[in-house]
């Protein structure tokens, strides 16, 4: 799935899953080293985890963050 970001300096994120698990995560712009780190982590995990995990989070003053946009992106693949 290829999920346009809002609010973010990332403006894509392109989602796998496979057997019900994610696969991969890959964000096109943002903070490359830390987005990486944050794919690292998710990968493996159960959707609703990572969810759980990531959803609310904010990038300073900002009412989102890449990793919350994970998460809405996630609940929209669900």
């Amino acid at each position: 799935m290829k999920y346009k970001t809002q609010g973010t300096c990332s403006q894509q994120i392109d989602i796998e899953l496979k057997d019900g698990r994610i696969d991969s995560v890959k964000f096109t712009g943002g903070c490359h080293g830390n987005l990486q780190g944050v794919s690292a982590l998710v990968k493996g995990m159960e959707p609703q985890e990572a969810i759980a995990r990531l959803k609310g989070i904010r990038c300073g003053t900002k009412p989102t963050s890449c990793p919350d946009q994970l998460a809405l992106a996630l609940e929209k693949m669900l």
